[in-house]
């Protein structure tokens, strides 16, 4: 892996993004409508609180998932993928310029939708909303690595997104935002377990709870980017057979 390559990756897909207004568009506005939406749905106070907090860190996954995948299948599907593994590129510069690149992207949205839940909409936490924003990212990051990882096995990007039900519906049906997790039956708590997006809601729900980091919120983040790393590396392991 080389870090000025690495970079140079992700200043083209930044530039690429910038190029296409409706991705932008859909990155850095629509989570902030829809808080917005939730917003009036709860008529503010405490429930409101709970789950926009969650939804914070569940809309740049479920986001960057979607994006990224897509993003990366026009890449095979073009040829630029197989022009881009014939140069010293490698395929950890690749991936992880897709990681960082994405990972920005997020930090902007992020910022956005944080900025519009505590300013504009009132979302009350106990905790920083700068630690927010950290988990909101990270949580990004996973979305883009599971979604490198998934395009490796979709030919059409129709395909694609049909890795949205698969990957991302369940972890958003047992993350706790619904039922809290301890009151889930043994089986769906062991498939919770499993899921690094109940860790991120954790996470956040720490930050709602507590004024200070706690250890238990640094674990939990520590999962999250230890699952979005073994994505990524999974995803380089794939790219040889896809391509080949």
């Amino acid at each position: 892996m080389n870090l000025r390559i690495t970079l140079s990756t992700a200043a083209r897909i930044l530039r690429q993004l910038r190029h296409d207004r409706r991705t932008v568009a859909l990155l850095v506005v629509v989570p902030a409508a829809l808080l917005t939406l939730l917003f009036h749905m709860y008529d503010e106070g405490p429930t409101f609180d709970r789950i926009a907090l969650a939804m914070l860190g569940i809309f740049p996954f479920v986001m960057m998932f979607l994006v990224t995948s897509i993003a990366m299948l026009r890449e095979r599907t073009t040829g630029t993928l197989e022009r881009l593994l014939t140069t010293p590129l490698g395929k950890l510069d690749l991936l992880f310029g897709y990681g960082l690149a994405f990972g920005l992207a997020a930090t902007v949205q992020a910022a956005v939708a944080v900025g519009a839940a505590y300013w504009l909409l009132g979302l009350d936490t106990v905790g920083s909303s700068g630690l927010v924003v950290l988990i909101a990212v990270v949580n990004a990051v996973l979305g883009v690595a599971l979604g490198l990882l998934c395009s490796a096995f979709a030919r059409t990007e129709f395909q694609a997104v049909q890795f949205l039900p698969v990957v991302v519906v369940p972890q958003l049906l047992l993350c706790g935002l619904f039922v809290p997790r301890g009151q889930m039956a043994g089986w769906l708590q062991a498939a919770s377990d499993a899921f690094p997006l109940s860790y991120a809601v954790d996470a956040l729900m720490q930050v709602g709870r507590h004024a200070d980091p706690t250890a238990t919120m640094w674990r939990d983040l520590a999962i999250v980017t230890g699952a979005a790393i073994v994505a990524l590396v999974l995803a380089a392991a794939t790219l040889r057979r896809r391509t080949g």
